[in-house]
């Protein structure tokens, strides 16, 4: 474990879930002209899952970076800077959420206005 953090498959799998995925699923659905609601509620479970993914890898980060000799690793991974790391899955966690939320509150008031046709 002396080895630094950036050599790590660790690191290269918080880039993929913190920063690529997240970016490519965001941009995809902004280029998309239409997209179905199952779609829209997909990305946004997909967002919170990855959200959390990066969050366990930032805490593996931080672990090994204490372990290792080098200081650039203690300054990225083990100290104050890496709160600013969470904020990357903690945005992408939000829009996922808001994602959610936002087809569940459209697939309800579709059920509500279908409920009241039906009981009119």
């Amino acid at each position: 474990m002396n080895k630094s953090v950036f050599t790590e498959i660790e690191f290269y799998l918080f880039i993929f879930f913190a920063v690529i995925s997240p970016v490519s699923i965001y941009a995809y659905m902004m280029w998309k002209r239409a997209i179905s609601s199952r779609s829209v509620l997909f990305f946004g479970v997909v967002l919170v899952v990855f959200a959390g993914i990066s969050i366990f890898l930032l805490q593996r980060l931080n672990s090994i970076a204490k372990l290792s000799p080098s200081m650039l690793d203690d300054h990225f991974f083990a100290s104050e800077v890496s709160v600013a790391l969470y904020l990357l899955p903690a945005l992408f966690a939000g829009i996922g959420v808001n994602l959610i939320s936002d087809s569940l509150i459209k697939h309800l008031s579709e059920a509500e206005r279908q409920y009241d046709r039906e009981h009119r």
